[in-house]
């Protein structure tokens, strides 16, 4: 488990202003550094570049690059609000983090950085005979730069903010979290067979907001140096309000200090993210199935490609044995199969109520899961179809064929 700041330092880093101004200060120094490199330049290469070369290449650079650059990010917007308006808006935080769209943006922001300061520096003398070169060839790098960047960008498009490219991010960023969570289920901590003593102290919070990351290295140090147990109440992905408990401690009362400053270990902001919290991107596919089921878009082939992805995601669950522990002080409880696969199909089976063709999907995904693991979802599968049983025995859109197609799909096994 990383500690807050790197956690913060790397959610910072993912950022696209960030990569754009790190391409920017790359072509700062590019651009300055020519004379510094001047004595380098053998004699006779001034006459082979010309002393109009330079000048043209910067001039194409500066007169294209700005219009690029500001088309290329307006058919990214386009592409975040085609997302949000055909899957989730949940979704747009993973297009808005794609390397590729960042590293082409930051290319052609960077290529028009360059060829600026190098018209101003060629306009104020700044550069000697040699320099004009060194920027002559720094100039023709950027270029050829800016053509891969352009061809990758022209093949990129024709996928980026589609439906299926989608839900290929959040099945990916949903499996990711799954599965770091399994590797680390406790989150580094000791499993939590009972609760904390009724006479444990509670520490609460004082502002609202989901809990994003938790700091256990901080905590677990904590613990050690007061020589108390402390249990976890609060998990990534829950929703906390002032006077929400955050932790538990069995020792001495924490003083206020020590009471804010477990506080601090954990990350509270006003929306959920990937990576300590497995169940938001099963949450999300969730809701891109709910859309696609809606009167409005009426696309059960979409809701079916969920159910596969979201069962492609949680047949990576397999029961093992727990980990090493590396908190020993911190006990953290369970990770709970009923809360992911409630998350991932109770609004599903709600609102595919009158589609047969779904409702067989979700069965064949339940019986799947069910012989995968069945120490593990044995119980919530069986919870899950009694509800798909009530709903289907409740809904008036169903026909006798379909209720047939059910039934069927109930008596069969689960493919290999």
């Amino acid at each position: 488990m990383i500690g807050k700041w790197l956690w913060v330092v790397r959610s910072i880093l993912r950022r696209l202003w960030v990569r754009v101004a790190a391409y920017a200060v790359l072509a700062l120094v590019a651009a300055g550094v020519a004379p510094t490199l001047s004595p380098l330049v053998p004699e006779g290469w001034a006459a082979f570049v010309g002393e109009d070369a330079v000048d043209r290449i910067l001039t194409i650079l500066t007169t294209a690059m700005l219009p690029v650059a500001t088309f290329s990010l307006s058919i990214a917007v386009n592409a975040y609000n085609a997302a949000s308006q055909t899957a989730t808006p949940r979704a747009i935080a993973l297009l808005q983090e794609d390397p590729t769209t960042q590293k082409t943006l930051a290319t052609f922001v960077g290529a028009f950085v360059f060829a600026v300061v190098a018209v101003i520096g060629s306009s104020a003398n700044f550069y000697d005979t040699g320099a004009r070169v060194i920027v002559f060839f720094a100039a023709i790098a950027v270029l050829l730069f800016v053509v891969f960047a352009l061809l990758r960008w022209i093949g990129y498009l024709q996928d980026f903010g589609r439906m299926e490219n989608t839900l290929d991010r959040v099945q990916a960023a949903a499996r990711e979290s799954l599965n770091t969570r399994l590797s680390m289920p406790y989150l580094g901590g000791r499993r939590a067979d009972e609760d904390a003593p009724d006479y444990a102290h509670d520490v609460t919070t004082e502002g609202s907001g989901y809990v994003q990351h938790i700091d256990m290295a901080a905590i677990n140090s904590f613990a050690k140096d007061a020589g108390a147990q402390i249990w976890l109440v609060a998990m990534p992905g829950d929703f906390v309000t002032p006077g929400t408990c955050l932790l538990r401690i069995n020792g001495m009362a924490p003083s206020d200090a020590d009471a804010s400053a477990l506080c601090d270990t954990f990350t509270v902001r006003r929306q959920r993210t990937y990576d300590q919290d497995p169940e938001y991107g099963l949450t999300v596919l969730s809701e891109i199935a709910s859309r696609a089921l809606s009167p409005s878009v009426n696309d059960p082939g979409t809701a079916i490609a969920v159910i596969d992805r979201v069962l492609s995601v949680l047949l990576d669950w397999q029961e093992g044995p727990d980990p090493e522990v590396e908190f020993d002080a911190v006990c953290v409880a369970p990770i709970a199969p009923q809360d992911m696969v409630d998350a991932a199909f109770r609004p599903i089976i709600r609102d595919a109520a009158g589609h047969s063709e779904v409702l067989e999907r979700l069965i064949l995904a339940f019986q799947a899961l069910n012989d995968r693991a069945p120490g593990v979802f044995s119980e919530p599968m069986g919870a899950l179809l009694q509800d798909l049983d009530e709903r289907v025995d409740k809904s008036a859109a169903l026909s006798q064929w379909d209720t047939d197609r059910i039934a069927r799909a109930r008596k069969t096994p689960a493919p290999d």
